[in-house]
């Protein structure tokens, strides 16, 4: 179970929101929404624990996150806004590397499959550079094909994307929610998503 207790949290001289709090848990879905500046980000950023709150608690299995170090990482993927595409890989390269460095270890017919199911098929050995905004947005989800990782965290994963690809991520993330994955997202659009899906909306 992850669980938010009293956060508060302030950008500059800024107060985005106090007093936040909320669980998620397994099969659960939280979309977060909100106008920009409202602290959707901060928040996503705040509970893969690469920000510190002003105050409050974010809780792992009933135990703080900070505390729990490497062991709370292993157990979350992090998608962020933007998309940590090197141009000079190629699509395949750039997947193999983005697992590598979240320690997992998959197949060449592995990272295949995942680049064919997100429509990157016929792009796999081409360089990220070649790519529009919503191919290189489809290089970043396409971890979530392979992430073993309980909780996903994911900030605006529709940007740049088209129908079918939105079709095809929705598909994923209920095919984690059925398996007891947690899912918390930002995004502007509606939700369909099958599962128990939550909403949150912060006030700028």
């Amino acid at each position: 179970m992850l669980q938010i207790l009293d956060l508060e949290c302030v950008r500059g001289d800024l107060l985005l929101f106090s007093g936040l709090n909320f669980a998620l848990e397994s099969g659960e879905l939280l979309h977060v929404k909100g106008a920009n500046g409202s602290g959707k980000t901060t928040l996503l950023r705040t509970v893969c624990g690469l920000s510190h709150p002003e105050s409050g608690k974010v809780l792992w299995q009933g135990e703080s996150i900070w505390k729990q170090g490497e062991s709370y990482r292993d157990e979350l993927t992090y998608i962020g806004h933007l998309n940590g595409v090197k141009d000079e890989l190629t699509v395949l390269e750039n997947l193999r590397i983005a697992t590598m460095l979240s320690g997992e270890q998959h197949s060449e017919d592995q990272l295949i499959d995942a680049l064919v199911k997100i429509g990157l098929g016929e792009r796999i050995d081409l360089p990220a550079k070649m790519l529009s905004q919503g191919q290189r947005r489809r290089v970043s989800l396409a971890r979530l094909l392979l992430t073993k990782s309980t909780l996903w965290i994911l900030d605006e994963p529709y940007t740049a994307l088209d129908v079918s690809v939105i079709a095809t991520l929705q598909q994923v993330i209920a095919q984690h929610l059925q398996c007891g994955g947690m899912v918390l997202l930002t995004t502007h659009q509606d939700v369909d998503i099958e599962g128990v899906v939550k909403q949150l909306t912060l006030s700028a």
